[in-house]
């Protein structure tokens, strides 16, 4: 899975549609192997990031669970703190 795809379910506050439409592209990036798309791909690629967000935005409506949400700083530093491990020389 892509490192820059972060969990966006059972945070406070909710996941934003920045949030959910950068996940999707970074989805999309990585399926098409592109980070850039050519201009004859552009349309294509533009529309599945809306659909993925779209559905996303959806999924992340739908989910339920009883566990108490997440932080975001907290996370933030969880993974700051694993990427300093696996980064020390």
């Amino acid at each position: 899975m892509c490192r820059n795809i972060r969990p966006l379910h059972n945070f406070a506050p909710p996941a934003t549609d920045d949030e959910v439409t950068a996940a999707a592209l970074q989805f999309v990036r990585k399926v098409s192997g592109s980070t850039r798309p050519s201009q004859a791909n552009q349309a294509a690629f533009d529309r599945a990031v809306a659909e993925i967000a779209h559905i996303t935005r959806h999924l992340l409506d739908d989910l339920v669970t009883t566990a108490p949400p997440k932080d975001r700083e907290v996370e933030a530093a969880k993974r700051r703190a694993r990427a300093e491990a696996r980064y020390a020389r």
